[in-house]
């Protein structure tokens, strides 16, 4: 299930088929095997009406956990970026060899967290993982240094700003951590096949029939693709694009 999920064009094949199934199991079997009687409709149409409103409602709150959790993606990232140009500008505070040392690290502390956002392959990402938890300590150990040679409030200042350079990268991590549970995937694609499968249960027997059966499970697969993909950071097509760490490694190439 995790593989899925961290993949959303594998959880799109998996429901293109699991969701025709359903409702080809409530057609050709439970339809043939318990016929639906006409007195019987009626409890039918409600029960299947909760069950499609539940998988609605289901599908609409886990979309909406899938949006928010996107954009305070998208918000660190800012963030992040902030910090790390608003440190660049207080180096110069430090004084002497200390500010070039520390603009260089931060150069190259921005290259790899904008190479974090855009790589895809995980060993890539466990290189990039290192060098930035080496850098962090390169970076930290100039600051402190310099807060040691001068403990003013100027220094201080510069080393408040180096902590920021450090929690947003702990805050952006964890809200790429931060996903839909696993649990509630599973409830919601159960609930799914069910819905389906009282679909196909209840369908006229009709010459259109079989294209009918096809609509509910394309779309709701399309609806829990589409959520999967936003709250996939790294595997699907909706990404978080580092455009304002771009910007700003344009702007610190240009202005060194």
């Amino acid at each position: 299930m995790t593989s899925l999920l961290h993949h959303p064009a594998f959880l799109l094949v998996t429901l293109l088929v699991l969701l025709p199934l359903g409702a080809a199991l409530g057609s050709n079997v439970l339809h043939k095997g318990f016929p639906l009687a006409e007195e019987g409709r009626e409890n039918y149409k409600i029960v299947q009406g909760a069950t499609l409103t539940l998988l609605a409602l289901l599908i609409g709150f886990t979309l909406s956990m899938a949006v928010s959790r996107y954009d305070q993606r998208k918000n660190y990232e800012e963030e992040e970026a902030n910090a790390i140009g608003t440190e660049y500008l207080r180096a110069d505070l430090i004084g002497g060899e200390g500010t070039a040392r520390t603009k260089a690290l931060l150069v190259r502390y921005l290259e790899a967290r904008i190479q974090n956002y855009q790589t895809r392959d995980a060993n890539e990402l466990a290189q990039i993982n290192r060098a930035t938890g080496e850098l962090q300590a390169q970076l930290w150990a100039e600051v402190r240094e310099a807060a040691k040679a001068q403990p003013n409030p100027v220094t201080a200042l510069v080393v408040a700003g180096m902590n920021d350079v450090i929690n947003t990268q702990g805050y952006t991590q964890a809200a790429w951590l931060n996903r839909i549970p696993v649990s509630a995937w599973g409830l919601m694609i159960v609930i799914a096949f069910f819905s389906n499968m009282m679909q196909g249960y209840g369908a006229p027997s009709k010459s259109g029939r079989r294209v009918l059966l096809l609509v509910l499970p394309v779309t709701v697969t399309l609806s829990l693709t589409l959520i999967s993909d936003i709250d996939s950071p790294r595997g699907g097509f909706i990404r978080v694009a580092p455009l304002n760490m771009i910007s700003l490694a344009q702007s610190l190439a240009s202005n060194p």
